[in-house]
């Protein structure tokens, strides 16, 4: 009898000893996986050295932290603060590496109160102090999506955007523009589109070649000097 509880004990402390041991395996193999899912590295590309290890501190919160749970709307609010970006793309390379790509905003004109201050094809102005292109300058107080709707009209016109020297924006909503051969345009508020290839074929045309002020002001009224 003594013997048969014996055994009996033997087999239930047998018993336990698998299951402690089988639930600090599978604990054991449950951390391993968490662990090696934990972001441990970023790598940026696209813009300068310094730029990229710039956005990198930025991001290094999102180091250590697991690689399934980081939500892209996270990292992108962190890139979007970075003007200087145009586009960018996010891959997540399991099981602990992300990568970001980016393409930087092209820049097309200068503002003229700060030359030190560009704007990008993105509408977002960009400091740089040592950028030396020869690109047009914007006088008035700059509106990001009043000059995008103003590029976006050029685009459409049969005009040229590279062609321009200055740009002149007024309160009024009216711009004025400086071409690359001293021609003044003087535009109206509305037709724009009109108004731009109305502009050029009068510049493209002989008969008005020594003409340096082209005024689309006043509705159905063409002036020129």
């Amino acid at each position: 009898m003594h013997q048969s509880i014996g055994k009996k004990n033997k087999i239930i402390i047998y018993l336990l000893f698998l299951f402690i041991l089988s639930t600090t395996s599978a604990k054991f193999i449950n951390d391993k996986k968490k662990l090696s899912s934990l972001i441990a590295k970023i790598n940026i590309t696209g813009l300068s050295e310094r730029k990229n290890l710039e956005i990198l501190n930025n991001l290094n919160n999102l180091l250590y932290r697991s690689i399934f749970v980081i939500r892209e709307d996270e990292i992108r609010k962190i890139l979007k603060k970075h003007n200087i970006i145009q586009e960018f793309s996010i891959k997540k390379i399991y099981p602990s590496t992300l990568n970001i790509e980016i393409k930087p905003t092209k820049f097309i004109a200068r503002v003229s109160n700060n030359g030190q201050y560009l704007v990008g094809a993105n509408g977002k102005l960009i400091e740089d102090k040592n950028n030396n292109e020869l690109l047009p300058y914007i006088f008035g107080e700059f509106n990001s999506l009043n000059f995008l709707s103003f590029k976006q009209n050029i685009e459409k016109s049969i005009f040229s955007f590279s062609n321009l020297k200055t740009l002149y924006f007024f309160p009024s909503g009216r711009w004025d523009i400086l071409t690359d051969n001293d021609i003044l345009i003087k535009l109206p508020q509305e037709h724009i589109i009109a108004s731009l290839n109305l502009s050029k074929k009068l510049i493209d045309n002989d008969n008005f070649k020594d003409n340096k002020l082209i005024d689309l002001r006043v509705k159905n009224h063409l002036v020129t000097k």
